[in-house]
């Protein structure tokens, strides 16, 4: 279960309604949906993961998971954790989000709106050696792959409420 900035508590299929009826609302403008994960190690591994919607140039709305798991400290391991979780969370929405619109005889394709990953990795740092094999896994399941410094879902939102 997700959580509102606000704290309440909410599901993926009603993120989905809370998206639908925020493109709704100005079906002109431009969307980014935005799914990102980043983590922290404790005395376990603190994974939260974010989905985001950004009408372009007015801001935006997003959700969050926070789960502790058992700790991670291999770097790959941990990236590739955090890539896994935005997968199946993204999965899991775009599926609840082209249920909706086909229930409201429309298609997602029609409108202005890009579907992306977020990856908490970047050209500086170690994380740079796993850019090539994240991107191309992301990509390889037809979504868009965004990295630092770029990917604010997971380098920002989701960063913020992982320590």
């Amino acid at each position: 279960m997700f959580k509102t900035a606000k704290g309440q508590i909410i599901s993926v299929p009603d993120i989905a309604k809370t998206i639908f009826e925020y493109i709704m609302s100005d079906m002109d403008d431009s969307y980014e949906i935005t799914v990102g994960t980043d983590s922290q190690n404790f005395d376990r591994t603190k994974m939260v993961e974010v989905i985001a919607i950004h009408k372009k140039g007015k801001g935006g709305i997003y959700f969050y998971n926070i789960e502790f798991i058992h700790l991670i400290t291999n770097l790959k391991q941990k990236i590739n954790e955090e890539t896994g979780r935005s997968l199946f969370v993204a999965n899991d929405l775009l599926d609840s989000l082209v249920e909706i619109f086909l229930e409201n005889d429309m298609l997602l394709d029609d409108l202005d709106v890009s579907f992306q990953i977020h990856c908490d990795i970047g050209r500086a740092g170690k994380t740079s050696v796993l850019i090539k094999e994240i991107v191309s896994w992301v990509t390889s399941q037809g979504y868009v792959c965004l990295i630092k410094p770029d990917s604010y879902a997971a380098s920002e939102i989701a960063d913020r409420y992982s320590k």
